[in-house]
């Protein structure tokens, strides 16, 4: 679509069908990328800077690009980032044992109709908390400058940009080929897939413990992006859960047999819960500092808002045209039926049928209440501190615990005790929906905010947004379906613990609405946690009132203890070579464009590792071979660790050393 600029004299490109084109095939890209290192590390990443880099390197060569089209391809593509993050909620029906797979238009429904509903709830916020606001909105305003900069290869910036010569698409492309081939490799056996140890403290029946380093470029990236205080705080609650908490536990109870086994069983038996624990407390004591600035931002932005005159809606600047109200309106209603029909085929299709017009009027309401709250909350909590780091998992902790409360208050005593496990399924069916709106919620503002900055029409990237959420929301599903069949979900029934995918939020969520409606879990073990939690909250807040930058942040703590060393431990090491490089990008000519390419570098070693590991998941499904690829046999393992670990080494060298030298041409 051919627009007018802000001047009305020069037409600009903006909505066209070539960048919807590119945005929907990054957005399948990157969330197949983002659904499977998601449900592996516990994180996701943001997909927009990336996006807008290879945008900017496609479109350049069309010759005629703008820098508002390449916005709408990285709107497009921000789906992938933020849409995925319904994986923190939706495999808990298979972990409950509900659903054995993902059906395909039900699981669509829930991300299509939540997904739209997040756009349509965050449309009337705006001009509140964008446009009127002070917030910082620190992923938006770094993907302006990317647009800006690589827009105009003639400006002074541009000489500082990893794009005046391609730069940020070469390290995009080399970060994903290199984890690619080293994902291969590993899946030959030849590279050994971790460095593990497991070990007892006297006799057979002695307290146990180990480590596990994977060799995975993509945690390893993560790491890199997280930053130096998350990586420590994980550090912090490794030591935690395997220091200090597997030793207690398999002493208190004690089991023969090998180390490994022992310490990976107190572990998911015992350690997991007590990290839970401190998730929660955390994400309640986060989203709790957040109600203040939430509120008073708000009423600021409406009083704000009052004093301005009104204007005609076509005399409004174009960069002030939302998607009209009442747009809005019939398109969350629209969007509200099929929510209706699924909450009520859920009811009917689980036992339910009795109660299913309650569930399905007393759901709907739910939705719509609980979708405004979230979308005003998850918008604030992204402009003030960016939707990667926004505490989504205690959104979906709040929603999973008010579901099965009312549900409890509503409907469990006219129902047999059987039906216990339908209202779990049912409490996390309904939290999947409100999570959809609350995923792009979290990310809508900030995209909203790019726009703002790079002269772009908000209705146009909310009408973008939409048609990424609908790409997304038809790749997610298989794809979750896939990883399923390969690898499973930790506490799954009949999952082998040792191959199965963490997925730690969903997890945990699901284990926080059997605990409410059926009352057995143990919450001693989560009183630990959380207590564990009280202290690392005070223990940050100590850091943050007497120290400059340094933070301990409660989240990233919980996740420590809640997830496997393998998991953690390289994200820890990945955190430190960031900082270090950092450092080093500090003293360099052009310090701005060496960090700039290290981020690039670090989301194409996500995508490289993630995407091969959708496709090596496929074979597994396809062929029932758990290890299609190998090459060498167990003889092979102890060569095959000093040979892994040797070229992960040689190959962080050089790639770090490459973008180094990358940033000065």
């Amino acid at each position: 679509m051919r627009i007018q600029s802000q001047t009305g004299i020069t037409p600009l490109s903006e909505l066209t069908i070539r960048g919807l084109l590119i945005g929907v095939i990054i957005t399948v890209i990157f969330t197949a990328a983002n659904v499977y290192f998601g449900l592996k590390a516990g994180i996701t990443f943001s997909t927009s800077i990336p996006a807008a880099v290879i945008s900017m390197a496609i479109l350049r060569g069309f010759g005629n690009a703008t820098m508002q089209e390449n916005n709408i391809v990285q709107t497009v593509a921000s789906a992938a980032g933020t849409l995925s993050s319904i994986i923190f909620v939706l495999p808990g029906l298979i972990i409950v044992g509900w659903w054995t797979g993902f059906p395909f238009w039900m699981s669509f429904g829930i991300c299509a109709t939540g997904g739209i509903l997040g756009v349509m709830y965050t449309i009337p916020l705006r001009r509140a908390l964008v446009t009127n606001s002070d917030l910082p909105y620190p992923e938006g305003v770094a993907c302006a400058e990317v647009l800006r900069v690589g827009s105009n290869p003639a400006s002074a910036e541009a000489a500082e940009s990893v794009e005046s010569g391609g730069s940020g698409l070469k390290a995009v492309v080399v970060g994903s080929v290199v984890s690619a081939v080293f994902y291969v490799i590993v899946q030959t056996r030849i590279f050994a897939s971790d460095v593990a140890q497991y070990f007892r403290f006297g006799g057979d029946r002695s307290p146990a413990t180990g480590f596990d380093f994977s060799l995975s470029f993509a945690l390893f990236a993560i790491g890199h992006l997280v930053g130096i205080s998350v990586g420590i705080a994980m550090l912090v609650g490794a030591l935690i859960g395997w220091g200090w908490a597997v030793p207690h536990f398999t002493l208190l109870h004690p089991v023969a047999g090998a180390a490994a086994d022992v310490a990976q069983g107190a572990w998911a038996h015992y350690v997991r819960f007590v990290g839970a624990g401190t998730i929660g407390v955390a994400a309640v004591w986060t989203l709790g500092m957040l109600v203040k600035p939430v509120v008073g931002g708000l009423a600021g932005a409406m009083a704000a808002a009052r004093v301005r005159k009104a204007g005609r809606a076509d005399t409004l600047p174009r960069t002030e045209r939302d998607i009209p109200i009442g747009m809005v309106g019939l398109v969350s209603l629209i969007c509200l039926i099929p929510v209706a029909w699924l909450l009520w085929h859920f009811s009917v299709i689980s036992g339910l049928g009795s109660h299913a017009l309650l569930l399905t009027v007393g759901g709907v309401l739910f939705v719509v209440i609980l979708s405004a709250l979230v979308s005003t909350v998850c918008g604030y909590m992204a402009g003030l501190i960016g939707s990667s780091n926004s505490p989504l998992s205690g959104i979906g902790i709040l929603v999973v615990v008010i579901a099965a409360l009312l549900l409890v208050l509503g409907v469990k005593s006219e129902l047999p005790p059987e039906a216990g496990k339908a209202l779990v399924a049912f409490a996390l069916f309904l939290t999947s929906v409100v999570f959809a709106v609350a995923s792009i919620a979290n990310n809508n503002l900030q995209d909203l905010k790019t726009g703002q900055l790079v002269d772009a029409t908000p209705s146009m990237q909310q009408w973008a947004l939409v048609i990424g959420v609908i790409a997304g929301a038809l790749i997610i599903p298989p794809v979750l379906d896939l990883l399923n069949h390969a690898y499973g979900f930790l506490g799954a029934p009949g999952v082998n613990p040792a191959h199965a995918l963490p997925a730690p939020q969903a997890g945990l969520i699901s284990a926080l609405a059997q605990g409410v409606i059926r009352n057995d879990i143990d919450w001693t073990l989560i009183g630990i946690g959380g207590l564990i939690g009280v202290g690392i909250i005070v223990l940050d807040e100590i850091l943050h009132r007497t120290t400059k930058s340094l933070r301990l942040p409660p989240l990233a703590v919980g996740l420590g203890i809640y997830l496997p060393t393998s998991t953690t431990l390289m994200v820890v090491v990945g955190a430190i070579v960031g900082w270090w490089f950092s450092r080093r990008a500090d003293k360099a000519p052009k310090p701005a464009a060496t960090k700039q390419l290290g981020v690039l570098l670090a989301s194409g070693l996500i995508v490289g590792e993630s995407l091969l590991g959708v496709v090596i998941a496929a074979v597994v499904a396809f062929s029932g071979n758990a290890s299609p690829l190998a090459l060498v046999g167990p003889g092979f393992e102890t060569a095959s660790i000093w040979i892994g670990g040797a070229a992960f080494v040689a190959v962080v060298f050089v790639l770090y050393r490459w973008i180094e030298g990358l940033a000065q041409k």
